[in-house]
């Protein structure tokens, strides 16, 4: 099915979405992390990749990557409009993930990835960034 709108006005529209704030991924990851008293999380903060929880004293940096953004090996589903278009920005993302995590690493910066499907598992998410905390 063709496009309803002209490119230019889909450019207009895709750039109205917010990347903050998504109720499925960071709003979703602040409810376990107050549930289960993880504390000494920061938001907004002004590190490379703009991490969406940043632990600052002991340097982890915590990315909550959306499955069809970031290329979710078992959820992301490859879109049949504009397919050259889409394989492009995905693996952009994918390529910017990987950059990103290996700066930050290298920066020593300790780095979480979360994919969206997880968040349903809370006691494994919660594992993952204490177990963090101890290295």
């Amino acid at each position: 099915m063709p496009d309803v709108f002209t490119k230019q006005k889909r450019s207009e529209v895709m750039s109205r979405i917010k990347g903050k704030g998504n109720k499925d991924t960071e709003l979703a990851m602040i409810q376990i992390l107050r549930k289960n008293h993880v504390s000494g999380w920061r938001r907004n903060q002004a590190v490379l990749g703009k991490p969406d929880f940043v632990f600052p004293k002991l340097k982890i940096a915590l990315f909550v990557d959306g499955c069809f953004w970031h290329g979710c090996p078992k959820h992301s589903n490859m879109p049949r409009n504009n397919r050259k278009f889409w394989e492009k920005k995905l693996q952009q993302n994918k390529d910017r993930d990987k950059y990103v995590s290996r700066e930050l690493k290298k920066a020593g910066w300790k780095v979480i990835r979360v994919w969206e499907h997880e968040l349903k598992f809370s006691e494994k998410i919660v594992a993952k960034v204490k177990k963090r905390f101890e290295k």
